[in-house]
């Protein structure tokens, strides 16, 4: 009995790394979440950014570093959105990136996630994309920092944790 890889013609028989990413997608390892142009208000149809539905998984090949936190946090609150019924692109504005514009109902929700906001230099980058956005959504900030009733130009900052815990 043939396989379907065996029965390519020789020339065919290099898988593109595409292959393997639609693979991957159609096997729902990975989810690609489209970029949004929230200036121009539409959906691109390039850059798209991938999402590996288990983390477990991920650490289990890759193993797990500090240094990848951050990309993890922003996994962790991808799946959570997609669980809470929402649908999830990442934001693009200009040449900055908003980490997820959320909608569910016609309600819209923008996200930056980051381990901490206690360097100045961090607190800087994540909220100019969100201060840039012209419309009177709301835009929240998620960080492991200890969650304190905190309003930074209209825009919140909460604990990841609690924010996981709440719905």
């Amino acid at each position: 009995m043939l396989t379907e890889y065996q029965a390519l013609p020789s020339a065919s028989r290099y898988l593109s790394v595409q292959d393997y990413v639609a693979a991957l997608m159609k096997a729902y390892m990975f989810q690609e979440v489209r970029r949004f142009d929230v200036k121009g208000n539409e959906q691109l149809k390039t850059l798209g950014k991938f999402y590996i539905a288990d983390i477990g998984l991920r650490n289990y090949l890759l193993g797990f570093s500090n240094a990848d936190r951050g990309k993890l946090l922003e996994n962790v609150v991808y799946l959570e959105l997609m669980k809470r019924g929402y649908d999830v692109s990442v934001g693009k504005l200009r040449d900055r990136e908003v980490d997820f514009r959320a909608v569910r109902a016609g309600e819209i929700i923008y996200f930056q996630m980051t381990e901490t906001l206690s360097d100045e230099k961090t607190r800087k980058r994540e909220l100019l994309p969100l201060q840039e956005i012209a419309d009177n959504y709301p835009k929240i900030i998620l960080s492991m920092d200890p969650e304190a009733p905190n309003t930074m130009n209209g825009i919140i900052q909460r604990n990841l944790i609690r924010w996981l815990l709440e719905e």
